[in-house]
């Protein structure tokens, strides 16, 4: 649906049926995994789950509605932009891949197997010391930390390709997060089967990657005793000072939200409300 900025106002309903990419095959209800708004033009960037299609869709005329459709992968979930803001790179996390688009150029740049069911959110992006640019995702299926090359133009060889695997701490992954003023990489588990690893967070350091992780037990901090106390998708501030989290928990039991240092990797305030429920 294309709305009016200002108003919400619906404007025009824009249908997202039809044949999936690989087999042809008629799909009656494919559903929209993400939309971003691209850099270049004035176009939405809309990933259909089941076909594996992307679209840029440009709302300049929307009497003449322009499509254009791109062919990626199926099971199209979420993703995020490169450093650059050009390359948008969204897993595909059933078929294990990420699927990288120009979004200047509209077209599909490289199709990427990473890991088991890669789930970056809107993936982590830093310079790294030996590849350059790189755009990190995590896993639900296994452990994995993938970071992808992304920059074609002074590391050639290194772009659009699986330079490193971390490992981490564990499967059920669902959001990694770095920033550019911080030299903490944050993997959360919430999805795990283990307590220990849903309720706790793994810190790289971007400059001693190989030195393994730190894991900070986020989901003790708060003194809740009750509940697996899932750990999910840390924010920054604006300033790149804080990290943000969720502590995630049943919806009879207390959640709240915890801040951390992101300098010291410290405890910084604790944010415990009726009102919060699984924030």
């Amino acid at each position: 649906v294309i709305m009016d900025g200002a108003t919400l106002e619906p404007l025009k309903v824009v249908s997202t049926r039809g044949m999936t990419y690989d087999t042809q095959e008629y799909h009656p209800e494919p559903r929209v995994a993400s939309i971003v708004a691209s850099h270049y033009a004035p176009e939405f960037v809309v990933t259909v789950k089941e076909t594996g299609h992307i679209l840029m869709v440009n709302y300049e005329d929307i009497k003449n509605l322009k499509v254009t459709t791109i062919e990626a992968e199926r099971f199209l979930h979420d993703g995020g932009f490169d450093s650059t803001g050009r390359y948008f790179l969204v897993a595909a996390n059933a078929r294990n891949t990420v699927a990288v688009v120009d979004t200047k150029e509209n077209k599909l740049v490289a199709l990427i197997e990473t890991g088991t069911k890669p789930h970056p959110g809107r993936g982590a992006n830093f310079v790294h010391p030996k590849y350059g640019p790189v755009w990190a995702t995590s896993h639900l299926g296994d452990e994995t930390v993938a970071l992808i090359g992304t920059d074609p133009k002074k590391h050639k060889k290194y772009a659009w390709k699986v330079v490193e695997s971390l490992e981490g701490q564990g499967g059920g992954s669902l959001f990694i997060k770095t920033h550019p003023k911080s030299k903490n990489l944050y993997v959360d588990t919430p999805l795990n089967p283990e307590p220990e690893l849903a309720s706790s967070v793994a810190v790289f350091d971007i400059d001693n990657l190989d030195k393994g992780y730190e894991v900070l037990p986020i989901g003790e901090w708060p003194g809740i005793t009750e509940g697996v106390r899932r750990v999910v998708q840390g924010e920054y501030n604006k300033d790149g000072s804080e990290i943000w989290f969720s502590v995630w928990n049943g919806k009879e039991q207390e959640s709240a939200i915890v801040v951390v240092d992101d300098k010291t990797r410290k405890l910084k305030h604790v944010i415990r409300d009726k009102r919060l429920v699984t924030p």
